[in-house]
Order: structure tokens, then C-alpha cells, then sequence
């Protein structure tokens, strides 16, 4: 079979819905599937079926749900940029996130705006493996700063519209006790709007995928939330929904990458050995965006080791596969089996943020197919 291709496991696909659609709040508990995590037709077909809402991270996507028959009002919209057809999507049924005051007022400027929205807001605390993956904070533009709640209330009850839902996401975690500050925060936002009823805790549900990495326990996690909304409620009389949006947990582990050594090169005796594989950033891109690491096996029958770096195809000498641990300013060896050229090399838990976010159309290289396996 050609190489590159990504292979999608829909047991393993199905495994995780399972688990997360098994998982309560005591007031209400929405899984969205973040899209812009893989928006593969077959994926979100899966994802429909059994139950998962979704949430968009452009109007584009917004858009792509729409056209692939999913219903308006299992859609959440949060972007970044200003959606360029709000009133299509509000038509449409589409919930709408705010993430600045300038998309509040456009939303309000829409003469078909329903009678409530959503705000994103930045709580001045972000988390992530390392400045590229935290969105919250000084240094993040995602959502309205948390001193502005007030001036928010105020431009959405100009209009007689109702903030009820409240968007804040930090970045990533897997410690049960960032999450508990997550929430925190967020429920200390949500005493200041009255009318919120629907907390979206956002996504950022870290996975193993190398080392010592670890994963985090959603039901740990989820099971600390609803404690916390239960105690907000005893303390407020306020019963909040929770909705959570995985797209990483959801489908990474599903995914693999799998490409041919297309040329072994080395740098003399104190240098080093590099594995050339027939794919790179342009499939592939978080190892030399994020320092991401991924398992990476060599696919013969070879009994013997040796140190490789791994490295894709792209005249970019940053296309390194196996970067330090998140710094892709680093290089890291691999201990692998011996490898020939033409050799298979299996790259794992590649099913999030790589086909989706990929250097597309860089050096003119095709794309790596895509496809469902068993």
C-alpha cells in the first residue's frame, strides 16, 4: 500500500466516545468534538451518530458541519476571527461564542440575532506544555480579559440579550488539580453573570503519546467538576450545565502515520545518523511546531538497533520528526531497528492536529492520504 498515509482505527475511534459519552455532571454534561482537531467526513459521521455535539473553531468549519447534514443547534462556534457569514450561521441555528467585545457587538448588529449568546473569556491563567499550546493568560488574545465582563453584560443587555453561556479554555493538562483550578476560575466568572447556565470548560485533555508523558483521567477529571458545580450550586442555587470539548483525547490515539525511509544519511563519527523518511511537516507538522513527541517504529524484521534521528522530506532544516522533548529547537536520537531504505516507519497516536494541521502544499509534496481502518 502507497506511503504516506494516515490510518484511522474506528474501534479506537469508538472506544473513546464510549467512555466519554458514559460520563455524567450533575446538571448536564455536553461532549463537543473540537473539529479543527481532525474535520475527516468519516469522523465527524462517527462522532453524529453516537450522540457528540461539535464545536468549530472558524465559521468555515461551522460551515463544513452544516454542509455534512449536522444540525445547527449541535453546533458551538468560537473563533478567533470574526465569522464572514454570522447571519447564515445564526439562521441556521448555529450557537455563537463571543471572543472579543468587537464580535459581541457584531453579533448584536445582526438583525437576526437570537435573544441569547455565549462569551469566551480569559481568566489571566493559561496552562500547556509550553507557550504554543496556553491560551489563556497576559500573553493570549483568546476571549474577553476578565476585567471586562462587566462592559460585556452591559453591550449584551443594551440589546436585551442574555449572556448564558460562558466559554473559557487554558490551554492543556492532565493534573486533576489544574483542572480544579480550572474551574474554579471559571465558576468565580460565573458569579458575576447572573444569567449564565452553561459552563464550556473547553478542551486541552493531554494524552500519552512518548516517554514519561501522561494522560489525563477523564473520568477523575469530570468527576471533580460536577463536585465543584455541586457545591456552586448549594452555595448559589444556581445549577450550571457543563460541556467539555476534546478533539486530542477523542481521536489521537486512533491515528497513525505511515511512511518508507526514503534515504539514510549520516555526519561522520561525531555527528549523526538520519532516518529520511518520505513525509515531513508538510503531513506532520507539531513535532517542529510544538517539540511534539510521537512513538516512531520501524517496520522489519531486523534484530538489530542503532541511534537515528528522525527526519521528514522538506528542504526546511527545522523538519525534524523527533525534536527534544517539547523544544523543536532540539534534536533527539532514536533507538530503532536497523533500517533500509524503502523500510515501513509507523508514526503513533498521530490522529489529532496532523492531517488537519499540516504545511499544506509546502515543496509542491502531495498530501498523505487518509483513510478508516478496522
Amino acid at each position: 500500500m502507497n506511503t504516506p498515509r494516515f490510518e484511522y482505527g474506528r474501534s479506537a475511534i469508538e472506544k473513546t466516545i464510549k467512555l466519554l459519552l458514559s460520563l455524567s455532571s450533575p446538571y448536564g454534561l455536553t461532549v463537543r468534538y473540537a473539529i479543527k482537531a481532525n474535520p475527516h467526513p468519516e469522523i465527524i459521521k462517527m462522532m453524529n451518530e453516537r450522540g457528540v455535539y461539535f464545536d468549530a473553531s472558524s465559521s468555515y468549519e461551522a460551515e463544513e458541519l452544516l454542509n455534512q447534514g449536522i444540525e445547527g443547534n449541535k453546533i458551538s462556534l468560537s473563533s478567533q476571527q470574526s465569522p464572514h457569514n454570522l447571519e447564515v450561521l445564526l439562521n441556521a441555528g448555529v450557537l455563537f461564542t463571543a471572543t472579543s467585545l468587537n464580535q459581541l457587538k457584531l453579533f448584536l448588529d445582526c438583525s437576526n440575532h437570537p435573544s441569547v449568546v455565549g462569551v469566551r473569556i480569559n481568566p489571566a491563567f493559561g496552562a500547556g506544555h509550553n507557550n504554543r499550546t496556553s491560551t489563556g493568560g497576559t500573553s493570549a488574545s483568546f476571549g474577553i480579559w476578565h476585567e471586562y465582563v462587566d462592559e460585556a453584560l452591559a453591550l449584551a443587555q443594551s440589546e436585551q440579550v442574555t449572556i448564558n453561556r460562558l466559554h473559557i479554555h487554558i490551554g492543556s493538562g492532565t493534573d486533576p488539580a489544574l483542572w480544579g483550578e480550572v474551574m474554579e476560575r471559571s465558576l468565580g466568572v460565573v458569579e458575576k453573570m447572573p444569567d449564565v447556565t452553561v459552563l464550556d470548560i473547553g478542551g486541552g485533555y493531554k494524552i500519552h503519546r512518548y516517554g514519561d508523558e501522561k494522560e489525563a483521567d477523564m473520568v477523575e477529571i469530570v468527576a471533580m467538576f460536577g463536585k465543584k458545580l455541586q457545591l456552586f450550586y448549594e452555595k448559589t442555587n444556581r445549577k450550571i450545565a457543563l460541556e467539555i470539548e476534546p478533539g486530542t483525547y477523542l481521536i489521537a490515539h486512533a491515528g497513525t502515520l505511515v511512511a518508507s525511509v526514503d534515504d539514510i544519511v549520516d555526519t561522520g563519527s561525531g555527528g549523526y545518523t538520519f532516518l529520511r523518511l518520505n513525509t515531513g511537516m508538510n503531513d506532520f507538522l507539531r513535532a517542529t511546531l510544538y517539540g511534539s513527541r510521537h512513538l516512531i517504529e520501524v517496520v522489519n524484521e531486523s534484530s538489530i538497533t542503532k541511534k537515528y534521528v528522525v527526519v521528514g522530506h522538506n528542504c526546511e532544516s527545522g523538519d525534524i520528526l523527533s525534536p527534544g522533548a517539547d523544544n523543536p529547537e532540539e534534536i533527539e536520537t532514536r533507538t530503532l531497528k536497523e533500517a533500509k531504505i524503502g523500510d515501513e516507519v509507523r508514526i503513533y497516536d498521530t490522529g489529532a492536529y496532523c492531517a488537519s494541521m499540516r504545511a499544506k502544499g509546502y515543496n509542491s509534496f502531495p498530501d498523505a492520504i487518509e483513510m478508516m481502518v478496522e
